[in-house]
């Protein structure tokens, strides 16, 4: 079993930024890919980022690319999601998710998943 935590929401001007973090415990960290998806209300829940596990590769949905980042450190069981240039339209809850692939964007692949943090852009 792996517990993840994610903190960091809250609400911002459109063009802020905001970092979201996400502690896992449980079992091994670094055996796991890392996901970050969102879930506006009325929408089904979308893909984000990736990061992979062993080399800490990124993967990113086409809207967030250049504003995103998503990072992780091993040493602090811990995934980050740093957003910048904010718009009204990254208004969700974001979730942050656990698999053992090596990445995924199918939220269906994913085993574990926070309980999520709500994140509002205004303009």
């Amino acid at each position: 079993q792996v517990q993840l935590v994610e903190s960091g929401g809250g609400w911002v001007q459109a063009g802020g930024s905001l970092r979201l973090s996400c502690a896992a415990s449980g079992r091994t960290f670094s055996n796991y890919g890392m996901g970050w998806f969102r879930q506006a209300p009325g929408k089904e829940r979308e893909f984000v980022a990736a990061i992979s596990w062993r080399d800490g590769k990124t993967y990113y949905e086409d809207s967030v690319k250049g504003r995103f980042t998503i990072s992780r450190d091993d040493a602090k069981n811990t995934v980050y999601l740093q957003m910048n240039i904010l718009k009204p339209e990254d208004t969700a809850v974001y979730y942050c998710a656990a698999t053992t692939s090596y990445y995924d964007y199918l939220k269906s692949r994913y085993d574990y998943w926070g309980q999520g943090t709500q994140v509002t852009v205004s303009l």
